[in-house]
C-alpha cells in the first residue's frame, strides 16, 4: 500500500532576532492509512512543529508535504486552509467546544460550515457518529452538562465527522483522569479499528505510547527513532 502522507527532508527554521532555531533539521517520514502514531520526545524536540505541519498550520522552510499524492509544498495560504478544512481533523487537550451550542450542534459545525451536504445528510452522519462514540441520546445537551470525557468524545466525534484524511491529537489525554483517559484511548483505537480512520499523536503520555502501534521518537529536530509494534 502507498503512504498516505509522505514527509520528505522536512526542515523549520525560526528566525528571533539575530537567532536563527531549527526546530525541525530534516524529517522523512512516511504514514499509511490507518495508523495508530504516536510522536514523542522531550520538550522542545520539535514535535509539535512536526504536527503543526503535517496538519498545514505551519509551513515548512525547506522538504515536502504530500497527502494521497498531492504536494502541498507551494501552496498559497488559501488554497493550504481549504485543504486543511477539507481533509484535516483536530483534537485538542482543551476540547475546544463551542459552550453556545448543543453536542449536535457542534459537532454538525464542521460539516455545516463546508456546505457540501444537505441537512439530511448532516443530521444522519452527526447521529452515525454520536451513536459511535457512545453519545446518543445526549445530541441535546450543552458542553456545561457534561463530564471532561463526555466533551472529549465530542470533540473526536466532531472531528471524524467530515471522514478526514488523517486526525491530530495533541496531548488529548492531558486535562483527563487516568480513567477517563484509558476510556478515550480505548474508543480512539475501537475507532481506527473499525472506521480505518488514522490517528497521530502528539503526547507525553506513557498510556497513549502504550497503546499507539507506531511510536516516532523526535529529538533535536531529527527522527531519532521509529518503532512498530
Amino acid at each position: 500500500m502507498g503512504a498516505m502522507l509522505e514527509l520528505a527532508k522536512i526542515e523549520k527554521i525560526y528566525v528571533k532576532g539575530s537567532n536563527e532555531v531549527h526546530a525541525l533539521a530534516g524529517v522523512d517520514l512516511s504514514i499509511e492509512k490507518g495508523e495508530f502514531l504516536a510522536v514523542v520526545g522531550p520538550s522542545g524536540s520539535g514535535k509539535t512543529t512536526l504536527l503543526n505541519i503535517i496538519g498545514c498550520l505551519d509551513i515548512p522552510t525547506a522538504g515536502t508535504v504530500s497527502y494521497d499524492g498531492t504536494t502541498l509544498s507551494g501552496m498559497k495560504e488559501d488554497a493550504l486552509s481549504d485543504y486543511r478544512k477539507r481533509h484535516i481533523s483536530f483534537i485538542f487537550q482543551s476540547f475546544n467546544l463551542i459552550p453556545v451550542l448543543t453536542v449536535r450542534e457542534n459537532v454538525e459545525l464542521p460539516l455545516v460550515i463546508e456546505r457540501k451536504l444537505g441537512k439530511k445528510e448532516i443530521a444522519g452522519r452527526t447521529g452515525e457518529i454520536l451513536a459511535a462514540v457512545g453519545l446518543a441520546g445526549m445530541e441535546e445537551r450543552y458542553p456545561r452538562e457534561l463530564s471532561g470525557g463526555q466533551e472529549q468524545r465530542v470533540a473526536i466525534a466532531r472531528a471524524l465527522v467530515k471522514d478526514p484524511f488523517i486526525v491530530l491529537a495533541d496531548e488529548p489525554t492531558a486535562n483527563l483522569d487516568s480513567h477517563t483517559a484509558e476510556e478515550i484511548v480505548d474508543l480512539m483505537r475501537e475507532i481506527n479499528r473499525t472506521r480505518n480512520a488514522t490517528f497521530i499523536f502528539s503526547t507525553h503520555d506513557a498510556l497513549v505510547q502504550k497503546h499507539a502501534r507506531r511510536v516516532v521518537t523526535i529529538r533535536d529536530g531529527l527522527v531519532h527513532a521509529d518503532e512498530r509494534k
